[in-house]
């Protein structure tokens, strides 16, 4: 196993993950948080409450927190007191705090009502020590998925508002060509444990899946 999965990747619930890398702090789309931290960067996909949430970024983020989002976060960011923001769209490569990192879109295509590919939504993939991790937001399996290339990928699983089944999400972690993938955005809102399982064995012979 990869020792930055198993070391310094925590899966929080929903789509909110934390990693820890040569001494910074990284979170993606912190909600329902349960503590305070010192976030060096903060990355949200989209502006749903469960992903662009001001009441934990408010628990995890301080003046320095370098915050990267959609563009429709700007006004409620600086509505609240957060300055030190870089606004995205989709096809940008960029660093934050030495970070390199490119924006890919995440969009659905049948449910479109939920996540339309115009409102230019957005996953992360953020090169960590060389490492490369996917972070797909809120998406279903998009052809973009097939130009990624990396090594870890955060895949959601829930068939309500993201993936429209397992099979397709385990189909989404294949095209990213990742070979350690983790399942996220289930147990809350949409899609269960069983789901998790399900699509680990779906993967079994093909990619490493880590339940966290």
């Amino acid at each position: 196993m990869n020792p930055l999965i198993k070391d310094r990747i925590t899966w929080l619930g929903q789509a909110s993950v934390k990693i820890k890398s040569q001494g910074k702090i990284i979170y993606f789309d912190p909600y329902n948080m349960r503590a305070r931290d010192n976030a060096d960067i903060v990355f949200i996909t989209h502006s749903h409450h469960d992903h662009f949430s001001v009441n934990d970024l408010k628990l995890i983020a301080n003046q320095d927190t370098l915050i990267v989002a959609p563009e429709d976060c700007k006004e409620r960011l600086s509505d609240n007191g957060f300055g030190n923001v870089v606004l995205i769209r989709p096809g940008i490569e960029s660093l934050a705090d030495n970070i390199s990192f490119s924006t890919i879109p995440a969009y659905n295509v049948v449910k479109t009502n939920f996540h339309p590919r115009s409102n230019n939504w957005v996953g992360y993939v953020v090169d960590i020590e060389g490492v490369r991790v996917y972070h797909a937001g809120d998406t279903e399996r998009i052809p973009e998925m097939k130009g990624i290339h990396c090594d870890v990928a955060l895949i959601p699983l829930g068939q309500t508002y993201t993936m429209n089944s397992v099979r397709e999400a385990a189909d989404a972690a294949l095209d990213t060509g990742a070979t350690t993938v983790i399942p996220i955005h289930y147990g809350m809102y949409e899609g269960t444990r069983h789901d998790a399982d399900v699509f680990r064995e779906m993967l079994h012979d093909a990619v490493e899946v880590v339940i966290k």
